[in-house]
C-alpha cells in the first residue's frame, strides 16, 4: 500500500536523522542557550522573564532553521553520495513516494526536536516563576509559564515545515549541498523581507519595470515574515486567531506546492 511504503521511508529517514550527531549538537545548543538566558536576564531587573522568553523562542527557531536547512538539503544528496539511490529506485517504490516519505521523516524529526526544546524552555520558565519574589511576578505582563507561548511555537513549526519543503525542493535538482544551502537560505532571507518587497514601489523611487519585478518576487517567495508573532506574544499583546489560522493554512498550501515541485523535478532526473 502507498501509505505503508511512505510510512516506512519516513520512519527510516527519522531514525537516520535522530542518529545524526549534528542534530544533537544543534539541539544541545538550543538547550544551553535557553538555560544561559537566565543569566543574561538578570542584567535587567524585573524584565528577566521577558528576555528569557525572547531568547528561548529565538533559540528554538534558529535551531529549527538549521535542522531544516542542513538536513533538508542532504535528503537526496546523501543518497546519491552513498549510491544507495540506485538500490532504492530499483525497488517497487515510486519516486514520488520516496520524496514524500523523506519529507515526512524530516518534518517528524524537526517536530520531535522542537517539542523537546519546548519542554526544556517551559521547565526553565517554571523554575524562574517558582524562584522569583511575588512582587517581581506581579510586575510581569504575562506569567512565566504562559500557554500563549505555544501559539508562537506552533507558528515556528509551520515556518519550519515550509522551510523544509523548500530545502527538499532545492536538493532534488542540485547535487551540490553548498549550492542547495545557498539557494535555500537566499529564499528564506527573501521571504523574511517579503513584506518590504511587496511595498517596494512605495518605498523606493525606481523604474516601473524594476518595481513590478521586485513586487512580483515579494508575492512569489514564501512569506516567512508572516509567522513572526513572538514579540507580540511575549509582550502580552493580542494576536488575531484568524491570522494564525491563515498562516497555518498558508504554510500547508505552500509546502504542498513545494513538495509537488520536488516530486516533479526528481521524477525527471536521471542518475548516472
Amino acid at each position: 500500500m502507498t501509505a505503508r511504503r511512505i510510512g516506512l521511508v519516513a520512519w527510516h529517514a527519522f531514525k537516520e536523522h535522530v542518529r545524526d550527531r549534528v542534530l544533537y549538537a544543534i539541539a544541545g545548543f538550543a538547550a544551553l542557550l535557553v538555560i544561559a538566558s537566565i543569566l543574561i536576564g538578570q542584567i535587567t531587573a524585573g524584565q528577566d522573564v521577558k528576555i528569557i522568553k525572547d531568547l528561548g523562542l529565538a533559540a528554538i527557531e534558529l535551531s529549527g532553521i538549521l535542522m531544516s536547512v542542513f538536513l533538508g538539503v542532504s535528503l537526496v544528496a546523501r543518497e546519491i553520495e552513498r549510491r544507495s539511490i540506485y538500490a532504492l529506485l530499483a525497488k517497487p517504490l515510486p519516486r514520488w513516494e520516496f520524496i514524500v516519505g523523506k519529507y515526512a521523516g524530516l518534518v517528524l524529526t524537526v517536530v520531535v526536536n522542537v517539542v523537546a526544546m519546548t519542554l526544556v524552555f517551559y521547565l526553565v520558565l517554571a523554575w524562574l516563576g517558582w524562584t522569583s519574589p511575588e512582587n517581581v511576578r506581579l510586575s510581569w505582563a504575562r506569567p512565566a509559564v504562559d500557554a500563549r507561548l505555544l501559539v508562537a511555537i506552533v507558528e515556528i513549526l509551520a515556518e519550519l515545515t515550509l522551510l523544509t519543503a523548500v530545502a527538499l525542493f532545492f536538493s532534488t535538482f542540485s547535487s551540490s549541498t553548498l549550492l542547495s544551502v545557498a539557494l535555500t537560505l537566499g529564499l528564506f532571507v527573501a521571504g523574511l523581507l517579503s513584506h518590504d518587497l511587496r511595498a517596494f514601489g512605495s518605498l523606493v523611487d525606481a523604474p516601473g519595470a524594476v518595481s513590478r519585478v521586485v513586487v512580483a518576487v515579494g508575492w512569489v517567495v514564501p512569506a516567512f515574515s508572516a509567522f513572526d508573532h513572538k514579540g507580540a506574544i511575549v509582550s502580552g499583546l493580542p494576536v488575531e486567531a484568524g491570522r494564525v489560522w491563515f498562516n497555518l493554512l498558508y504554510a500547508a498550501a505552500y509546502s504542498t506546492a513545494a513538495v509537488a515541485a520536488a516530486v516533479a523535478v526528481f521524477s525527471r532526473r536521471e542518475f548516472k
